[in-house]
């Protein structure tokens, strides 16, 4: 893409962004909440491309300047050095044209927000159990990485440890955009704690990332909710708190239901549960923009087919294989200690590529 054509584009967007500016500073603009929010997201988003647009224009016109001097310039000593610089300059150019146009790129207006993780353990009997709770600690530890808050929603344990489901609430800057990637299968082969041949055996857990709701996404009535309380429960049905403060909320007319047990508080429980049947409703309409995603993208990546096999983790060979990108990596004990950020990096740019790709842009 020609200089010039970058400049255009990047000019369009910095009069959205001021005119974003000037709006949001607007009383009546203030005064309505949802409008307020939405224009302070899109004027968050559009900031790091106006810093781009600045440091590009000023690379190009430092470039214009160094070759001025050398056409004009007799002195050697001061046209050696512009060249020199001259050099320097044009070598950055095209770093910064390949990140303007990643930047360019329209994004998935979810990637900005929380998510929600669940974790089910899938073929494998116990065995899948026990590896939902490797996964489980893998996302615990890359979540702390981050800087991420992560906690509990509902637990059901494995009978020989793990979990057969866990449902989790991730918060924290962009986290749905960097965990999409992880939706989808992920199978392990090794030897089982529970197997006494020895033999390798293959189990799986499903893996599914949801954004979380915002309050202004959906607005679900009151007399489409039936609500049940009753008393939270440990594992083998033990009761651990002997006060109706668990929550069963049922969403009449789709059937969903959600539960929330592990604060001692009922108000609490009930914030989180409508906080998730929240986040389960708008992701009914957001999953068909996913399948249309799907439908276009032969890696897969990112897309709604949370069915399809993404990653294995062959214990034996140390291996951990992405299928949707042929990476196999040796690091199997690294990775699943939480190190997953070489993986998702990688996801990225080769979702990235297939964008640029699209958009005529590459």
């Amino acid at each position: 893409m020609a200089g010039n054509m970058i400049l255009d584009k990047l000019k369009g967007v910095k009069t959205r962004f001021e005119e974003v500016g000037e709006l949001i500073t607007r009383p009546d603009i203030m005064n309505d909440m949802e409008r307020y929010v939405k224009l302070n997201k899109e004027y968050k988003a559009l900031k790091p491309i106006i810093s781009t647009y600045e440091e590009y224009k000023t690379l190009l016109s430092n470039i214009t300047d160094a070759k001025n001097i050398l056409s004009t310039e007799k002195d050697e000593e001061m046209r050696e050095m512009a060249k020199e610089e001259l050099d320097q300059m044009l070598d950055k150019v095209e770093p910064l044209e390949a990140e303007i146009k990643i930047l360019l790129l329209p994004t998935d207006p979810e990637d900005d927000k929380n998510a929600v993780l669940e974790i089910r353990a899938g073929t494998g009997g116990d065995e899948a159990s026990i590896f939902a709770g490797d996964l489980y600690r893998m996302y615990a530890k890359y979540c702390e990485s981050k800087g991420w808050k992560m906690e509990a929603s509902s637990i059901t344990e494995g009978t020989v440890g793990g979990y057969k489901e866990i449902i989790l609430n991730v918060k924290g800057e962009g986290v749905y955009g960097i965990m999409k990637y992880e939706s989808g299968v992920h199978r392990v082969q090794r030897v089982p704690q529970t197997e006494t041949q020895g033999r390798v055996h293959t189990s799986a857990a499903t893996v599914a990332v949801l954004p979380e709701a915002d309050e202004f996404d959906v607005e679900i009535r009151p007399e489409d909710v039936k609500r049940d309380e009753y008393c939270s429960s440990g594992p083998g049905g033990q009761s651990v708190n002997t006060t109706y403060s668990a929550i069963r909320l049922t969403h009449i007319p789709t059937g969903i239901v959600v539960t929330c047990q592990d604060q001692k508080s009922k108000l609490k429980n009930l914030d989180k549960a409508m906080a998730e049947l929240r986040t389960r409703l708008y992701n009914l309409e957001y999953q068909k923009y996913l399948d249309d995603i799907s439908k276009k993208r032969k890696t897969m990546v990112s897309s709604g087919d949370r069915s399809a096999k993404i990653r294995t983790y062959n214990y034996p060979q140390g291996r951990v294989t992405d299928h949707r990108i042929n990476l196999t990596m040796y690091n199997l004990q690294g990775i699943i200690n939480g190190d997953i950020e070489e993986i998702i990096d990688k996801l990225q740019m080769a979702e990235n590529a297939e964008r640029l790709k699209a958009s005529g842009m590459s």
